[in-house]
């Protein structure tokens, strides 16, 4: 897998393909579903898929709490793993938001990437200040010869899928509901800090992850499934939020006890995937009754976890 992030010095062998336009946060079925019909629109062009690095929410409201369902890398991942051969992850700066709708077409889709053909949603807007509507970019793909097939959502009976609506059930506390539309498991991608061993001396040692730029699920107990950089997988529980017992005054984290292992994961990039909030987060009387109830959290996290195919 290759991912283009300057759209000025895009290589000839990378031309020439069907792209899907879109922020693909979460790569959700949704965006599946785009990738597949433009597939089926054009299957003698390679697949591609545009997108922008930051998000432009991010770009315009930085002092917003992280939104990202994923970091870019894994966003590129996933649409590679979905069919993707060409991934385009431009870069959304001052510039590049300040760019008519019809210099992203002629300049960026035309000359710079050289596609052939672009499918987005029906509500795609693009340009300076979003002026570029679904009409407008017909038209000045119609002039340059370039196609476009739009493509109606996906939908359920919740209404259309959506990066929005994944969001609001992981901080709903519904990770199994968000699994079902990014059509696998929400997982948090870190690499595992120092923090104060406190968990060790509970009997439960913890890998300390900073969440980052992702978004923060609803706080609590969680049964997860972890993958390793060899690719090994482990079960465990997980702690997402600020431990009210222990009061440390620190930002939100993820704290996952992994199961009957004693190896040293310190640096180590863990991929943590969030299957059932056990429980809320909540302060306990003291670090014996917070031992207890950790107890109770690994039994109940191995009975959910058993239950997994």
């Amino acid at each position: 897998m290759t991912c283009y992030e300057d759209w000025t010095a895009i290589p000839p062998e990378a031309r020439g393909a069907a792209v899907a336009l879109g922020n693909f946060d979460g790569v959700h079925l949704g965006h599946v579903h785009l990738l597949r019909s433009l597939h089926a629109a054009r299957p003698d062009l390679p697949l591609g898929a545009v997108t922008f690095e930051p998000h432009p929410r991010e770009f315009f409201r930085p002092q917003d709490p992280p939104l990202r369902l994923m970091l870019p890398g894994i966003r590129a991942r996933i649409l590679h793993e979905r069919g993707a051969q060409r991934i385009f992850q431009l870069g959304f700066d001052a510039d590049f938001s300040h760019l008519a709708p019809e210099a992203f077409v002629e300049r960026v889709l035309d000359r710079g990437l050289g596609v052939k053909h672009v499918a987005c949603g029906p509500d795609f807007a693009f340009g300076h200040r979003r002026a570029g509507s679904i009409a407008y970019l017909g038209q000045k793909l119609e002039a340059l010869g370039i196609g476009l097939t739009i493509v109606p959502p996906l939908t359920d009976i919740g209404g259309p899928f959506s990066s929005s609506r994944i969001r609001r059930l992981l901080q709903e506390g519904y990770p199994e509901r968000a699994a079902e539309e990014l059509g696998r498991p929400w997982f948090i991608v870190g690499a595992v800090a120092h923090g104060d061993k406190r968990g060790r001396q509970l009997g439960f040692p913890t890998a300390n992850i900073p969440l980052g730029r992702h978004i923060e699920p609803a706080r609590g107990v969680y049964a997860v499934t972890i993958r390793h950089p060899d690719g090994r997988l482990s079960r465990g529980v997980a702690n997402v939020g600020r431990r009210p017992t222990i009061d440390d005054g620190q930002e939100s984290r993820l704290e996952v006890h992994i199961f009957d292992t004693s190896e040293d994961l310190y640096g180590q990039t863990l991929e943590v995937s969030l299957h059932r909030l056990l429980r809320e987060e909540r302060r306990f009387d003291g670090l014996d009754a917070l031992k207890a109830q950790i107890a109770e959290d690994v039994a109940s996290a191995r009975m959910v976890l058993s239950t997994l195919p």
